[in-house]
């Protein structure tokens, strides 16, 4: 191999491995993987696509220059894997925090919250607010990499987060176990005014677009914080911050 290109790809941050045939190899140990970025199609990136549709990664197609900046500069031969921070649990593990704790439930649920800083800062707020973990789709979302871990402050080694390919079906899950699901919409009631101290599954909808028709559906309430002045939204980590403390508030009053 050429010295540059070595030197080069050792540029790499140490969570992003690159190029064809490190990926493979990667895949093939188990090592834990968070997300596949993919530029292109055949040959050998059809057998990356393959691996990790059988593992159950999420594969994501992107542009060189997506590859180029997530690899530092590295020769990434169209590839690059994203490895994982931590574990992922089920959501019936969820379940059981709670359970054992002798309390109702208290779950966050991100609906396609993709800047891994947002979900870093929520599931930081999630922790110091006593939820007992969060979940998120495996489509469309940040994982738990590392600008998530940093992100949280180390909340990430605590929170326990499920990693769902189905995220209503999750929702279906939680209200089998009786979870009233609670959706965060500027056309819900107030926030304020609104019971929280039953078993409780809150949900963050997207940066851009809020709640997916789908998992609004899938919601019991709808509640919002009240805007008083000319800007009518506030970040996704922000707004939920302010929610998990309503919940937490109530449930300390009743207790």
């Amino acid at each position: 191999m050429d010295k540059n290109i070595k030197d080069k790809t050792n540029d790499a941050p140490s969570d992003v491995i690159c190029g064809r045939n490190p990926v493979i190899e990667a895949l093939k140990s188990g090592a834990n993987l968070d997300t596949i970025y993919i530029d292109g199609n055949g040959g050998s990136l059809s057998v990356i696509r393959r691996l990790a549709k059988e593992k159950g990664i999420p594969v994501k197609d992107v542009r060189d220059e997506k590859l180029s900046k997530l690899s530092g500069g590295a020769s990434h031969q169209g590839v690059a894997a994203v490895g994982a921070c931590g574990e992922y649990v089920s959501v019936e593990d969820i379940l059981a925090v709670s359970e054992k704790k002798g309390a109702k439930p208290f779950i966050i649920i991100c609906d396609e919250i993709e800047d891994p800083h947002n979900l870093g800062a929520i599931i930081r707020t999630a922790e110091t607010s006593g939820a007992d973990g969060v979940i998120i789709p495996k489509r469309r979302s940040a994982g738990l990499n590392a600008t998530v871990f940093k992100t949280s402050a180390g909340a990430a080694s605590y929170v326990p987060v499920a990693r769902v390919s189905n995220l209503a079906a999750a929702i279906d899950k939680l209200k089998e176990s009786g979870v009233w699901i609670y959706g965060t919409d500027a056309a819900g009631s107030d926030y304020s005014e609104t019971d929280l101290t039953g078993s409780c599954g809150l949900v963050i909808g997207s940066e851009g677009f809020g709640i997916s028709r789908l998992i609004r559906e899938k919601c019991d309430f709808m509640i919002r914080l009240p805007m008083m002045g000319k800007i009518n939204s506030l970040n996704a980590s922000v707004a939920a911050g302010i929610f998990m403390y309503e919940i937490l508030r109530q449930r300390r009053k009743v207790n």
